[in-house]
């Protein structure tokens, strides 16, 4: 309860300071001598434990001072009295490791005097829809800037090197724990507030290199603690070491660099971390690589360009390119290094980021062409809508295939979503949404044109995915996709046939006897030709294909042909439908079935 007679007249200001900071160095110095457990003059201690009253008893004199830095304004009185008890704090905590936790609450305490410096140096980071929060902003009692730069630079030194001396002093692992901790969060948040203080979150080289010797500090500590014997903590504090090094090198790119580069740093990172966790086999390393690479897909779902409105319209070599395609091939390759020692949730995390920004990479881009650098167009042609699903289909065979190698439940799955979103877009878009024979789409030339991209295309890789997916899936799923060929193939035909009988525009003019007939004349070769495979090959799904197609074309002679065919188109209809009938009909007996025979039991000879 002493610590509320801070309180009375804290708001007082600068005025005030040498009386409240007299108040609560006396009563730091005697919780120090009579309270803390093991140190001075107080209680005996239990070896290796934390006391919670030795750490609380030293921690409310920090919140003290703490309120008293900033009701003064950052005054330099205040400024050198939390500094003193914050050193103060390490040195009896180094002595006493029943206050061990102390440290974390100085740490916290040292964060949030600077980020509140930080804060009240930009009042903009604080804007509201009605302006800047009150009572934000630079005061003319706020202290200097050198004096805050060799506070911070002493905290960071004092906490630095104190996490790493500390290693290996205790047999309670959790006391070597907090020191690594405290000694890597400080540096690193001290930091980011001094940056945001004087470079005004802007890019600042200076700070850059500050940052990377920072991560050459935790990189030497890193390296040090994991050549010693096993202590207790150690394996954690040397993962912590390893996490500032990384962080720390996070903060100088994310210094030094702008637009979308830092998304590619942050990227290149998480690779470098899995090649990490290969050298120096540290558990927590695979879990930063999964991290970062989190973090770059939450920096994508931030701003999908990448660089806002300066992607630019040029089609392919653009800002999306370099976003999307240099961190894709970094998970890659990370995904490569993480699966040598091992299937688990980082590795897991690592190989969906590679698929996502592979396929983002490639719908991105079909979209950012297609629509002339406007990602954000609420609506999708019939040449995007194509587009995507055979890039859809083309990524689903791949990864069909590297599956098979990998055993990757990711890759399992990504293959069958990607499958998914190509059928759904097949339907929903090819079929009907910007099915041309629907909508007045103008599709380009004769043959070299947005039918061809649109079906025959797709229908190719659907075929190819089905025969790579046999044996390895249940044959259900393989004749899905099959039977999805068969349908955009027969849909190809049709609308090529209409294209050539009415132009571009394929709802304009009325559907006349002779192209009914040349329908039927080309459902019916198609029918005869997926047959002749079906044989040649013996491969029963395409003579399959072919009595479906070939049912198809009966049904349109006598529902569709009867009613509107008239005159020789009429009889030329049913009676080239029933000359291929008889053909196959021979055709099945003569070859098929000859070849299906089983052969004849041997004959016995009498008496043998």
């Amino acid at each position: 309860f002493a610590l509320l007679w801070t309180l009375p007249c804290l708001q007082c200001g600068p005025s005030m300071v040498a009386a409240h900071a007299f108040h609560v160095v006396t009563g730091f110095i005697l919780a120090t001598l009579l309270v803390v457990c093991g140190f001075m003059f107080g209680p005996p201690a239990d070896e290796g434990r934390i006391e919670p009253i030795s750490s609380g008893s030293l921690a409310v004199y920090l919140l003290g001072t703490t309120m008293i830095v900033l009701a003064s304004f950052h005054a330099d009185a205040a400024i050198v009295v939390f500094a003193v008890l914050v050193a103060a704090t390490l040195i009896v905590a180094w002595h006493a490791p029943a206050a061990t936790g102390a440290i974390a609450a100085a740490a916290a305490f040292v964060f949030v005097v600077f980020a509140e410096w930080a804060v009240r140096g930009n009042p903009d980071m604080l804007v509201l829809p009605g302006g800047p929060l009150p009572g934000i902003g630079p005061a003319a009692t706020d202290s200097s800037v050198s004096l805050h730069l060799i506070t911070a630079a002493v905290f960071a030194a004092g906490f630095g090197a104190a996490g790493f001396l500390a290693q290996g002093r205790s047999a309670n692992a959790i006391i070597p724990v907090v020191w690594s901790a405290a000694g890597v969060f400080v540096p690193l948040a001290l930091l980011i507030a001094l940056y945001a203080r004087i470079a005004h979150l802007d890019r600042s080289i200076p700070f850059a290199i500050l940052a990377v010797m920072v991560a050459a500090g935790f990189a030497a500590a890193t390296e040090i603690l994991s050549r010693r014997d096993s202590r207790p903590g150690s394996a954690i504090s040397t993962a912590l070491f390893a996490t500032g090094t990384l962080g720390a090198l996070a903060l100088a790119l994310t210094f030094a660099l702008d637009k979308g580069w830092l998304t590619i740093a942050l990227a290149l990172m998480s690779t470098g971390t899995a090649w990490i966790s290969m050298q120096r086999p540290i558990p927590f390393l695979r879990s930063l690589a999964a991290i970062l690479a989190g973090v770059v897909v939450l920096r994508i779902g931030y701003e999908p360009r990448i660089v806002g409105d300066a992607v630019g319209t040029t089609p392919v070599f653009n800002w999306l390119l370099w976003g999307y395609g240099l961190p894709a091939l970094s998970f890659w390759a990370g995904s490569h290094f993480l699966r040598r020692r091992g299937d688990d949730a980082p590795l897991r995390t690592v190989e969906a980021a590679a698929i996502l920004f592979t396929a983002l990479l490639a719908f991105m881009e079909i979209r950012h062409a297609v629509n002339g650098g406007d990602v954000y167009r609420d609506t999708a042609g019939l040449t995007e809508t194509a587009l995507q699903v055979c890039v859809a289909l083309a990524m689903a065979i791949g990864l069909e295939r590297l599956r098979i190698r990998t055993g990757s439940i990711v890759h399992n799955f990504g293959a069958v979503l990607l499958t998914a979103f190509a059928g759904l877009a097949a339907v929903f878009g090819l079929l009907f949404l910007d099915n041309p024979a629907i909508w007045p789409i103008a599709i380009g030339h004769e043959f070299i044109n947005q039918i061809l991209l649109g079906y025959a295309m797709p229908a190719v890789l659907a075929l190819l995915l089905s025969y790579a997916v046999a044996g390895q899936r249940s044959a259900y799923y393989a004749n899905s996709i099959a039977a999805a060929a068969l349908i955009l193939a027969l849909g190809y035909v049709t609308l090529e046939i209409r294209r050539l009988y009415h132009g571009p525009v394929l709802t304009h003019g009325a559907t006349g006897g002779a192209e009914q007939y040349t329908y039927s004349i080309a459902w019916l070769a198609f029918g005869v030709a997926l047959l002749g495979i079906g044989i040649v090959a013996n491969s029963e799904r395409a003579r399959l294909a072919s009595a479906a197609v070939i049912a198809l074309t009966i049904g349109k002679a006598f529902l569709i042909d009867m009613s509107t065919l008239t005159g020789a188109y009429r009889a030329l209809s049913f009676m080239g439908l029933g000359l291929v009938l008889v053909a196959i009909g021979w055709l099945y007996q003569r070859v098929l079935f000859r070849r299906q025979r089983p052969p004849a039991a041997p004959v016995t000879q009498p008496g043998a």
